[in-house]
């Protein structure tokens, strides 16, 4: 059958789009091309999706123009009314209440009751909102002048020894106290990092918050994708900077974090052993508020552990380590648990049970069943 000819009062887009235009290839009637209302329902999503995303950076801008212009104890008080809406206002199902509760009684069993769960949750809240406004203080709050004032130390001198080492160092924290002043503090001292993080599914806040962590002297990378940039600043005796607490999905290594095993992802343990790099798993928790004493809030900068690659002679090197890390982790968020991010399902993936296992306890079940 002879392709349907250009019809002249027809424009290209009709054309191409319509369902005669090429009936011989198309034996169901459809097009060889989307429909054109499936292409412009295509175009309408990116750009309703653009104007979601360019609303939502006009809302966060604003909040830093706020933040910026309220003293210290006031955006303390909006940090606080703003986790009280949170956690008393919205249904607990949009704040994920029951996950960051689940995951309490998980950590803590016996040792927090009910009232005291609810209290942590309302706390993680408070603490999430107060990080926000810190971040937007920081760049005008913390110098190189006031680090001492604003920081107390509790690490082991040979921290400084293993940065000034000429060996690569991985600064591991957790969703945990103010991981980003945390990183700030390298920045300030002269150590610059590659920082790896999430991209923010909005351009405009993702830009926002890589420039931030870039302002004292730190590089972004992709979480996402950003593998061989990680290799390539290990293999220049670089250092970089990351989070390990999240679920690492069935294909992780399950090691124990507060007594029950979770996924945790083992690249990072691959890499401190191949490229002979430490780990030093650290925080920077909040401190209890002196506004009297102290001119901005005031937090502890503390190492839990400094991990020499080099010194695992176990048989399983990347199982020891992953599980040395997180227990450092672990004994970090015991200190401030309301300091951590309890919604992100830590436990969510379980670990498989070997095939043969199963198979032999079938027969088992059935003889005791009969």
């Amino acid at each position: 059958m002879p392709v349907q000819a250009l019809d002249p009062q027809l424009g290209v887009d009709e054309f191409l789009y319509s369902e005669d235009t090429f009936p011989a290839l198309c034996p169901s009637g459809g097009s060889v091309w989307p429909k054109k209302q499936e292409a412009k329902r295509d175009t309408d999503m990116i750009n309703w999706r653009m104007m979601r995303y360019r609303l939502e950076y006009l809302v966060f801008q604003t909040l830093v123009c706020v933040v910026r212009s309220l003293p210290l104890r006031e955006s303390v008080k909006l940090a606080k009314g703003l986790a009280f809406v949170i956690h008393r206002c919205l249904p607990r199902k949009m704040t994920r209440y029951h996950v960051a509760a689940e995951n309490l009684r998980t950590a803590f069993g016996e040792e927090l009751s009910e009232k005291e769960i609810d209290e942590t949750i309302y706390q993680m809240w408070t603490h999430l909102f107060r990080m926000i406004v810190e971040i937007i203080q920081l760049p005008r709050k913390l110098h190189r002048g006031n680090i001492f004032d604003v920081l107390d130390f509790d690490y082991p001198p040979e921290l400084i020894t293993a940065l000034c080492s000429g060996r690569p160092v991985i600064l591991l924290s957790g969703h945990y106290g103010n991981w980003e002043i945390a990183v700030s503090v390298f920045g300030l001292f002269g150590f610059p990092m590659g920082v790896v993080a999430r991209e923010l599914d909005n351009p405009y806040l993702n830009k926002w918050f890589a420039q931030f962590r870039q302002h004292t002297g730190h590089r972004a990378m992709a979480k996402s994708g950003g593998y061989d940039d990680m290799v390539a600043t290990i293999e220049r005796r670089g250092h970089l900077a990351l989070l390990g607490d999240q679920d690492a999905g069935k294909r992780g290594l399950f090691v124990n974090f507060f007594g029950k095993p979770a996924s945790t992802f083992k690249s990072i343990a691959l890499l401190a052993l191949e490229y002979r790099a430490y780990i030093c798993v650290g925080y920077a928790r909040r401190l209890p508020d002196d506004f009297e004493q102290n001119q901005w809030i005031k937090f502890e900068m503390g190492c839990e552990e400094l991990i020499d690659a080099t010194k695992c002679v176990s048989k399983d090197p990347v199982g020891e380590l992953t599980q040395q890390f997180t227990s450092s982790l672990e004994k970090a968020i015991r200190k401030s648990p309301e300091q951590y991010f309890w919604v992100h399902r830590r436990w969510k993936s379980q670990p498989r049970v070997r095939e043969k296992k199963k198979r032999q306890a079938e027969p088992i079940a059935e003889k005791r069943a009969a």
